[in-house]
């Protein structure tokens, strides 16, 4: 699946058209028109266009749009990856594809062959671990079937380990040095000494990773939260240096009270040390966002025990073939998808459904891989399998899900413009500002620091794409498939909950209530005689006919001149008497009087059995409404939805369903363009719409809908057509559905609060704002804490939907 949207053919992001129309960032190169995000990126495909077509022409989408071949026309020569320049000790080939090849059988993919994107930039794809050349970030994988890659994490690990054995005793003899402890025992000099040489190797080693990623960023043209921790870390550890070693550059008026200028290692080594271990917790809570889909990949076995001509065989699970014959012992999951042929058991559902009640499973029933057998055993036959599964759907949908951009994003995706280059300007006149206002040259420049170091624009960079990973986790082991972030937010400010009717409010099969006899007759010989007749036809009432007969072990006659009318009943012979069954009219036509069994259906399906031309019976067959319906409508109705019930059935059968739901508002005898319309209707009124359906008969609501949701037992279309689907057609899980957006988008709130509020007070607080009133600066080494704090703070949060109640 290819995104619509030009690519930047130098940098490979996705500029708006119109927007850079706008701006003056479009070129036209042999006849095709390149679209760019800043005028540096067209200014530098201006100068060497060749340069950049044959790094990009090769890949599944490019700049322009245009051809896939070379700028001469020719097949580009370049592998198909888009070359982007290095970060670290690799250089990083980075490539643009938009979905990833679905899991097979639930196996594992070895990490160097699996497409790695940043939680920040989803646009931004590389083949095997690396770092974003936008914010710097590591990247995670994107196919959700990979082995989970810790590389990055042991790591920061290890170099935060090594930085905290240097940095502890840097701090250690600033601090005595300042107190005159060590007067005595070492010259201040030697102490200083001392600190460069253990800072050295945690500046210029522990921290390498963030030059590196702050300077990619930086000639990229963006600027990223290790561009701050670079210029940040280098201005203290260079700044000290010079002191260190030429006392004499730094002009005496420049040294404060002190003799000797001041140096700042500790805050150097201080710095880096936390930043490190910030981004090990970082990466360690990233990693949980995963757990989900992990969870969902683990819930297949490994093995499988097949039956063959020669004996039962244990095969692995990716052997498995369509139509194979599978064993299944007691407590172990379901392999794959199927049906059972022989034994029986209950089966544990709860990844379709959320719920923990065990469903009773027999010959003949469909069972779904990953869900848990219980003390039965059975045997099954393979119905479909790899891709094809439920379990892996539901891991690609929620892979893709969990990288889709909420709309509450876009508000922190233009502050993040700006951020970097307007902290870097803060910084500037905050050491300008104190030098004038007669702080000492020190004393400046560690508040300038400061303020590059407490800024962190990775805080709001991960405040909504965290919750909507957490959050769509957690549906995926609710029952609640979530497509896109969008439907997850729009649900939650959703006002008003269209539901179909058939289906999803009931069973969406007819079943036999009652049964009413004339005298003389009893109720199984008029079930034996419209079951005879039914057997034959493919109606649903005959299906509901023929089951009540089979429930009752009734032996059916033999039926001879068969014929259906369309729509209004059957005739036939049996028993050598003329035999019908159907409406009252149409037995009125054929000479029969049914007036004494007359009633009104209140919204339920007649059916009148005649024999030898006298009415015998009346079928009264009825769509049984779902137990837990009213209880969960009326749940739904106080989380501030407006339920509007809608149906293509005849208002006296939407009614008496709506009187035993409690449906205020009712449409019935629609249409699927009439469902349609009555969502562009409400619409129309300021509302903001769900649509829950499960038939094809919905597709065209449901793709009408603000936010669609298809229940998982109905069509392909509406499952297609719908931004959430809810397994197992559960009505329950629509409820859970609604807690779900509603907690992901509160948690989204709080991310975006916290990020903004840290920033709007930690930056002003590090230029020093409070210095008039209390005389105090914010050290670098809090300002280091604190900036790690506000990652790792906003991604916990955003795990806690993973333990939200549903």
């Amino acid at each position: 699946m290819m995104q619509d949207k030009p690519r930047d053919p130098v940098c490979g992001m996705t500029p708006d058209p119109e927007a850079a129309r706008a701006k003056g960032n479009v070129a036209v190169y042999q006849g095709t028109e390149y679209f760019f995000c800043c005028a540096g990126c067209k200014a530098k495909f201006e100068a060497e266009p060749k340069k950049y077509l044959a790094r990009v022409l090769s890949s599944p989408v490019h700049g322009g749009g245009g051809p896939r071949s070379g700028p001469e026309g020719g097949e580009a020569a370049s592998p198909p990856l888009a070359a982007c320049g290095g970060v670290g000790r690799q250089k990083v080939h980075w490539t643009f594809c938009f979905r990833p090849p679905p899991p097979v059988n639930g196996g594992r993919k070895d990490s160097a062959s699996t497409l790695y994107t940043c939680p920040m930039h989803p646009e931004v794809r590389h083949q095997g671990p690396g770092d974003c050349p936008e914010c710097g970030m590591a990247l995670e994988p994107l196919d959700p079937a990979a082995e989970q890659d810790n590389r990055e994490y042991d790591d920061m690990r290890r170099r935060f380990w090594i930085a905290l054995a240097l940095s502890l005793p840097v701090v250690a003899l600033a601090m005595l040095g300042e107190t005159g402890t060590l007067d005595n025992l070492i010259a201040p000099t030697t102490d200083a000494w001392i600190e460069a040489l253990l800072t050295a190797p945690v500046v210029l080693w522990a921290g390498f990773p963030f030059f590196v990623r702050g300077w990619s960023g930086a000639i990229a043209g963006r600027a990223n939260m290790f561009t701050l921790i670079g210029l940040g870390v280098a201005a203290a550890f260079g700044y000290s240096l010079v002191a260190l070693a030429f006392p004499d550059a730094i002009p005496s008026a420049y040294r404060g009270a002190n003799a000797a200028p001041p140096v700042y290692f500790e805050a150097a080594a201080a710095i880096v040390t936390l930043v490190l271990l910030g981004q090990a917790l970082e990466l360690r809570a990233r990693a949980d966002t995963g757990k989900a889909i992990r969870a969902l990949l683990d819930l297949s076995p490994k093995t499988v025990r097949r039956r063959t001509l020669d004996g039962v065989e244990d095969v692995t699970l990716d052997a498995v073939k369509t139509g194979d014959i599978l064993e299944v012992r007691p407590g172990e999951a379901v392999p794959t998808d199927g049906k059972l042929i022989a034994g029986e058991s209950a089966i544990d559902e709860s990844m379709l459904t959320g719920e923990a009640v065990p469903v009773a499973k027999a010959a003949g029933d469909k069972v779904t891989g990953g869900t848990l057998n219980g003390q039965g055993a059975f045997v099954m036959r393979a119905m479909a399998v790899g891709a094809d599964t439920m379990l892996a759907k539901i891991v690609a949908l929620t892979a893709e899900a969990q990288r889709s951009r909420a709309p509450m994003q876009s508000l922190a995706d233009k502050v993040a413009r700006w951020f970097v280059p307007a902290v870097v300007a803060v910084a500037v006149a905050t050491f300008v500002g104190w030098f004038a206002a007669g702080l000492s040259f020190d004393y400046a420049l560690i508040a300038a620091v400061s303020v590059l170091i407490v800024a962190c624009p990775c805080a709001l960079g991960l405040a909504t794409p965290m919750s909507v990973m957490a959050a769509v986790g957690r549906g995926a082991h609710a029952g609640v498939l979530v497509r896109d972030a969008a439907s997850l937010e729009t649900l939650a400010r959703a006002d008003t909950l269209v539901i179909d009717k058939t289906g999803t409010v009931t069973e969406g099969k007819p079943q036999l209530v009652a049964i009413r006899t004339a005298a003389g007759v009893t109720e199984n010989e008029v079930l034996a005689l419209a079951a005879a007749l039914e057997s034959k036809s493919a109606h649903p009432l005959a299906h509901a006919i023929v089951e009540a007969a089979k429930e009752r072990l009734l032996a059916l006659p033999e039926v001879a001149a068969f014929a259906s009318v369309t729509g209004q009943g059957l005739r036939g012979r049996v028993a050598g008497a003329p035999a019908l069954v159907g409406t009252a009219e149409f037995l009125e036509r054929e000479g029969v009087d049914t007036s004494p069994l007359a009633a009104d259906g209140d919204g339920a399906s007649l059916v009148f059995v005649a024999s030898a031309g006298r009415v015998l019976g009346l079928l009264t067959l009825q769509d049984i409404v779902k137990a837990n319906a009213k209880d969960i409508l009326a749940a739904l109705s106080r989380s501030g939805l407006a339920v509007v019930m809608a149906t293509g059935d005849t208002p006296a059968s939407a009614d008496a369903v709506a009187r035993q739901v409690g449906f205020a508002e009712i449409a019935a005898g629609l249409t699927p363009e009439g469902k349609a319309g009555l969502v562009n209707r409400l619409k129309a009124q300021g509302r903001v719409v769900a649509f829950a359906g499960d038939g094809v008969n919905d597709a065209p609501a449901l793709a009408t809908a603000d936010v669609s949701i298809a229940m998982g037992t109905g069509s392909d279309a509406a499952i297609a057509a719908a931004g959430l689907t809810l397994l197992k057609g559960d009505l329950a899980a629509l409820l859970r559905a609604r807690k779900l957006a509603r907690a992901a988008v509160r948690n989204m709130k709080q991310n975006l609060f916290f990020a903004f509020a840290y920033n709007l007070i930690g930056v002003p607080v590090a230029a020093g704002v409070l210095y008039p009133f209390t005389g105090w600066l914010l050290s670098p080494m809090l300002a280091a804490a604190a900036m790690s704090f506000s990652s790792v703070s906003v991604i916990s949060n955003a795990l806690r939907l993973g333990r939200v109640k549903l």
